[in-house]
């Protein structure tokens, strides 16, 4: 598998091979799903929250005696069935939302969505960023000459200065390279790595 290499002005400068154990893998797009349901679910707070019978402020006293006053009977002033009262089954802030998944899971379905950008042929490489002298314009400049109208750049976190001159540029997100997640890889159409940034990511998954 092979992607095209750019210079930081956009023009294309031969190819760099992907390494298959990464980009080269079998799409099981169930294990995606599986990775992308974990990681939205966990990121789930509870934060609707009615209060119980329990919890309103309120006397726990019998309103009128059971008998004898000619109307239904009832309890205290917190009961679910009167205004004002508890909730019976409302939503809590106790709900927990968390799901497990094996990390080799977890690393499988990530080189899945890998290898499905690869195919697509959606993987690009800058061979470096000046992060010196970088400004939003060049950044513009070098998205539109690489025909990425919507991407991911992931890079090292060396590369400030790609992250300060990209962050303005509604179409791509600029992230670390080791915090690749699912969520971006499906929203965005391209994923353009550094050379830098490439070899980093052979370092912690091979």
């Amino acid at each position: 598998m092979e992607a095209v290499l750019y210079t930081q002005e956009g023009k294309e400068n031969g190819k760099i091979s992907l390494k298959d154990e990464l980009f080269g893998r079998e799409v099981q797009m169930g294990l995606i799903q599986r990775l992308l349901r974990f990681q939205r679910s966990n990121a789930r707070i509870a934060i609707a929250h009615a209060k119980t019978r329990a919890e309103v402020i309120g006397s726990t006293r019998k309103l009128y005696k059971q008998k004898g006053t000619g109307s239904a009977r009832v309890g205290d002033a917190r009961s679910p069935v009167r205004r004002g009262g508890g909730a019976a089954f409302g939503p809590t802030k106790d709900r927990n939302f968390t799901l497990r998944m094996n990390k080799k899971e977890r690393r499988a379905a990530l080189f899945s969505l890998l290898s499905a950008k690869a195919v697509e042929n959606g993987v690009k490489v800058v061979e470096s960023f000046a992060t010196d002298t970088l400004k939003t314009k060049q950044m513009i400049d070098l998205v539109t000459k690489m025909n990425v109208t919507s991407g991911v750049f992931a890079v090292c976190p060396e590369d400030i200065g790609a992250f300060v001159a990209g962050r303005n540029i509604p179409t791509v997100k600029f992230i670390g390279v080791n915090y690749l997640n699912p969520m971006d890889l499906l929203k965005y159409n391209n994923l353009v790595f550094t050379k830098a940034s490439i070899e980093k990511l052979y370092s912690m998954y091979l």
